[in-house]
């Protein structure tokens, strides 16, 4: 028929030890350096794809590295070289990639109340939005 349980509860025995929990502003500056890691990327390898722009690229990359690594506890972003014979025709693809992390990165940072990470994004989302016609304002 019926046999009682002899063990403890799953659910009581998981209660017991405190599970550390981040709070909201760890987990928005943890979604905040994904996406300007992510953008990192994309403006790496635009720099490797349009050399003319090279050094307005990679100061934009520096100062993107450098919102990741203070948003990241002082920890240097993960950089790939890009190499430089890539397909220019991706390059309406990543500017329009980049635009929308540039995007998602000024609401995350917006959200969190980020100065210095809210004007970096929005510089880099107007860059982007300048280098793609049909994005551009009218």
């Amino acid at each position: 028929m019926y046999e009682p349980i002899r063990t403890k509860s799953v659910h009581t025995m998981a209660a017991a030890p405190e599970i550390p929990h981040r709070s909201r502003e760890e987990e928005l500056d943890i979604r905040l350096a994904g996406h300007l890691t992510a953008l990192l990327t994309v403006t790496d390898e635009l720099r490797a794809l349009t050399p003319r722009a090279g050094a307005e690229l990679a100061a934009a990359a520096d100062r993107i590295a450098g919102q990741v690594a203070r948003l990241s506890g002082g920890r240097s972003p993960l950089r790939a070289e890009p190499t430089a014979g890539g397909d220019p025709s991706r390059i309406p693809a990543l500017h329009h990639r980049a635009r929308t992390l540039a995007g998602n990165a000024l609401v995350v940072a917006t959200s969190r109340g980020n100065t210095a990470a809210m004007t970096l994004a929005a510089e880099r989302l107007e860059a982007h939005s300048t280098n793609q016609p049909d994005l551009a304002p009218a």
